[in-house]
């Protein structure tokens, strides 16, 4: 999938792939407007708040350093049937970012179609997961204090201005769920600067920042922070504990009232045994394993109940696999393993491009029942119909499959 933004944010941070992900701490400039404004601007995001049923944590809003109770922003919807929805109250929210707030919408991408594309498309380069959440700061209000993150981090500055300051790590690659605890802030200032719209950096795992408008005075600050979470060695070793499973010898019980050399006997089984997976199981097969078994995003699967779908897309988390035998050609993702005919291969590389594909066009290209396969992906829940919502999502972003 070629996506504008990948594109744009390689070029900004001076990488040519993801190999440079989680490494340093990088900035650079997105010089392109009109990119940053369809990945989200202000009012589209208080619009996505208004419009939806939202509830902490996903939604918070933070003032003078604390997060405000939810009764002060949020107030239940009454139907008239006296069902209660909790809602944003857009008058509340409009007051207290006149006062100077921060507002704080998490997975964007679970709700705007733009971001969704744009997620899944970090996704397919970095071979990682990534969600993307927003901070709409307004006036001279401050963000959060000095924090690490558990995972890199690229920050884009979508409007407006805000300052930051970031400190390198105080212990190496810490993780959420440690053996020590990660608590003292480093001393080492990386760099401190104002962020202005389109400007870009990463920021790794463990590397200490804050973010503030309190040297700002009015305005207000709209930035995404998109979260890469990269597999660590513990991720593997839980997966082989996960495929001991299937052998009979880590289902018996511990004989700790055993004799000694009972005892000493199972351990040196059980050491055997689990060396033996490491060095069957590598981290490279952890990691394919991963890839081909995430289930795919959450989408309606077409049913043909309101007619056949013109348009379709991959939809899956990672980028499908596309093996060519000799006369058959299989399909490895979202946990399956779909088998077709050789003559098959050109539409379906196009159908799992990631690219939206007008099925029509398709099938004069590439000669194949291009419909009947669409059909399959999407009853698969690899692709999905091109909805008039999820079209403006790739729309001068992501091109068109047959072009």
């Amino acid at each position: 999938m070629h996506h504008r933004f990948v594109s744009a944010l390689e070029k900004a941070l001076g990488w040519n792939g993801p190999g440079l992900l989680g490494t340093a701490f990088v900035r650079g400039t997105i010089e392109d407007p009109e990119l940053l404004d369809r990945l989200m601007n202000p009012a589209k995001l208080l619009d996505l708040v208004m419009r939806r049923s939202l509830s902490t944590p996903q939604f918070r809003i933070f003032q003078d350093g604390s997060e405000l109770h939810p009764g002060r922003y949020i107030t239940p919807s009454v139907t008239r049937r006296g069902q209660a929805i909790p809602m944003a109250d857009m008058r509340r929210v409009g007051a207290l970012m006149r006062e100077g707030c921060t507002m704080v919408l998490d997975e964007v991408d679970f709700f705007d179609p733009t971001m969704e594309a744009a997620c899944r498309a970090l996704q397919w380069w970095a071979h990682e997961l990534v969600q993307v959440n927003t901070y709409l700061t307004t006036q001279d209000a401050g963000g959060f204090k000095l924090h690490w993150d558990d995972h890199d981090v690229v920050i884009v500055q979508l409007a407006g201005h805000k300052s930051w300051e970031v400190r390198g790590a105080s212990r190496k690659v810490p993780m959420y769920r440690d053996a020590a605890p990660n608590s003292e802030p480093s001393e080492e200032i990386v760099w401190q600067g104002v962020m202005r719209p389109g400007d870009v950096m990463h920021i790794p795992r463990g590397f200490w920042h804050q973010a503030t408008r309190a040297d700002q005075g009015d305005g207000y600050s709209l930035h995404a922070t998109f979260g890469i979470v990269k597999r660590v060695g513990v991720n593997w070793l839980d997966w082989l504990a996960d495929r001991s499973r299937t052998k009979e010898l880590f289902r018996y019980d511990l004989d700790r009232w055993n004799s000694p050399s009972q005892w000493e006997g199972q351990q040196r089984l059980l050491a055997d045994a689990v060396a033996g997976m490491a060095a069957e199981l590598s981290p490279q097969d952890f990691l394919d394993a991963r890839e081909r078994e995430r289930r795919a995003a959450r989408h309606v699967p077409a049913t043909g109940l309101f007619g056949k779908p013109s348009s379709v897309v991959c939809i899956t988390d990672f980028e499908p696999v596309i093996e060519q035998h000799r006369d058959t050609v299989d399909v490895l993702a979202a946990g399956k393993k779909l088998s077709f005919a050789n003559k098959a291969y050109p539409a379906l590389a196009l159908l799992l491009s990631g690219h939206p594909v007008e099925i029509a066009t398709a099938a004069e290209t590439t000669g194949v029942d291009v419909e009947r396969l669409a059909e399959i992906l999407v009853e698969e829940e690899l692709c999905t119909e091109l909805t008039p919502a999820l079209s403006s999502a790739y729309t001068g972003l992501v091109t068109n499959g047959t072009s």
